[in-house]
């Protein structure tokens, strides 16, 4: 379920853009070396302290929980992106970043303490085994899913498990005048890393990533081939909002727009080991014209494809500046289920250039550096951003680039100046309509689901009834937004989070989409060529 967003934007986003971006390049780690984990003074000093606690404390204390404290704090020492991953956590991680789970295939919420279907994901067992949009589940295999005391971990435990065991279902849906009977059997059900992927124009593809897992590129890969079958010859990248995530994918996806032996960065640790990573074959959009749209919670591994290609004179880089991470962790196990994400390299820009931005004064003032640039006016000024004329870097046709701190657009887009139109539009992406829109489809399923998505864009869908009974809807939370001021916003959301429910996240993106300033400035470049 989404977390409602705070009004507070500035704050908000200064700690989201946090989120997420810690992760860099999660590589195995190898070290043949015995000493690494040789008798050390310091080592047998917590060990012994531990033990001392564990036997002869007056009280039972919890030992496990003082060493993550003591790791936390170790870490907090080092930098802003090390970081600690408790046994609890680690499966919940690891499963996020690989991409996919073994499981039915539904999104759904807790309706009433009832499972009801916001829909089936496309071709998972649960679409092929005939669940439908507005189904509620009452039982898997027997247990009563509309029990109280049902979690949504442990409602998530029944409905996964092994590849290819089966779950037997029954589901309770309207017009049926018995329970259905529904065997689904699990399989792998991949976590989106792709959001969208339309035409803008008959020849300008866009593609927006959320974030670097496993399976990014083969998502791309799919994306891309399946917009150069509809005409695509160049392509939007938007990588808006991506707090990175694997070195490799982000690597993958900048090769196919560089020539090979092109160089795309290369990382330096702190014995000054260089390790080069080079374009290696025919990309798709290698002579073609690219834009990267980037802002200011673009992050990581999002950096390196816009550093790549800015530092290598490729394509366009459309938005704000970059959030500033150039930072390589490595996942370490522990030995106990827990592991460490340390920082083991810096990585740099084909130019040479660092974009970490720096973290001398601590982790607080680090994650609230987006506050600085709300307050120095760069996020709706170019002129106020500040460079450092030490750090200028000339790219081979003679762009002059800059490090210290992110990465600097080729074309600046500011931020809405209407910061409550901007607050309430981070709002209404932060899920506030599911709710209301899945109650307003359950009024008419019948009617929705006849819909085709091009019968679905055409009409207007959403009243000025509908936009009312949102309104009213917030009430009861409390919400200050003014939002009677922004009803335009409201029918444009409310459309688009009907349709994700209807027809999935590209029907979404495309709507909100459609007067986005970064894609408008794009469109504008685009028509300023031809």
């Amino acid at each position: 379920m989404k977390k409602y967003a705070s009004k507070y934007l500035p704050l908000i986003i200064g700690t989201a853009c946090a989120v997420g971006i810690f992760l860099g390049s999660s590589l195995d780690f190898s070290d043949s070396s015995e000493s690494l984990f040789n008798s050390n003074p310091k080592k047998e000093k917590l060990n012994r302290l531990i033990d001392y606690i564990d036997y002869e404390y007056v009280d039972e204390v919890n030992t496990d929980s003082i060493v993550d404290v003591t790791v936390n704090n170790i870490l907090k020492n080092l930098d802003p992106h090390s970081t600690y991953i408790p046994k609890q956590n680690y499966e919940e991680v690891a499963e996020n970043m690989k991409g996919d789970f073994v499981g039915i295939g539904i999104s759904f919420y807790k309706i009433n303490d009832t499972i009801a279907v916001i829909r089936p994901l496309p071709n998972s067992p649960s679409e092929k085994a005939g669940i439908k949009a507005g189904d509620r589940i009452l039982y898997a295999d027997g247990i009563p899913l509309f029990s109280q005391n049902i979690t949504n971990d442990s409602l998530t435990h029944i409905l996964k498990g092994e590849i290819n065991s089966k779950v037997n279902l029954k589901v309770w849906r309207k017009n049926e005048d018995e329970l259905l009977e529904i065997p689904v059997k699990r399989s792998i059900i991949p976590i989106k890393s792709v959001d969208a992927a339309y035409m803008l124009t008959a020849n300008l593809g866009y593609v927006k990533v959320n974030r670097f897992a496993e399976t990014t590129f083969a998502e791309f890969e799919k994306a891309i081939e399946n917009l150069i079958d509809k005409g695509a010859s160049e392509l939007v990248l938007d990588l808006r909002d991506n707090g990175g995530g694997y070195l490799d994918e982000a690597v993958k996806i900048a090769d196919e727009f560089l020539e090979k032996e092109k160089l795309i960065l290369f990382t330096k640790n702190k014995n000054g080991n260089i390790e080069k990573t080079f374009a290696t074959k025919k990309g798709r959009f290698e002579n073609s014209k690219v834009y990267v749209l980037i802002n200011e919670n673009s992050a990581s591994a999002s950096e390196i494809v816009a550093g790549a290609l800015q530092d290598n004179d490729v394509g366009i880089i459309v938005g704000r500046r970059s959030y500033g991470k150039g930072l390589v962790q490595r996942e370490m196990e522990l030995g106990d289920g827990s592991a460490v994400r340390l920082t083991v390299a810096r990585y740099y820009t084909p130019t040479g250039r660092s974009i970490q931005k720096p973290y001398d004064n601590g982790n607080k003032a680090y994650f609230k550096e987006y506050q600085h640039r709300y307050e120095n006016g760069e996020l709706t000024n170019k002129d106020s951003i500040s460079v450092n004329d030490s750090l200028k870097y000339t790219t081979p046709k003679g762009k002059i680039v800059y490090g210290g701190g992110g990465i600097i657009p080729d074309i600046f887009v500011p931020k809405d100046v209407n910061y409550k139109r901007e607050s309430l539009t981070y709002m209404l992406r932060g899920g506030v309509m599911d709710r209301f829109i899945f109650n307003q489809l359950e009024k008419d399923r019948e009617f929705y689901n006849k819909l085709s998505l091009e019968e679905f864009s055409e009409q207007e869908i959403i009243s000025e009834e509908i936009v009312q009974e949102f309104i009213e809807y917030l009430r009861q939370f409390n919400y200050d937004y003014q939002t009677g001021k922004y009803k335009d916003l409201l029918q444009q959301y409310l459309k688009a989070t009907m349709a994700e429910q209807l027809f999935g996240s590209n029907a979404f993106e495309k709507i909100v989409n459609q007067n986005d300033a970064m894609i408008q400035k794009v469109l504008q470049l685009e028509n300023q060529e031809n």
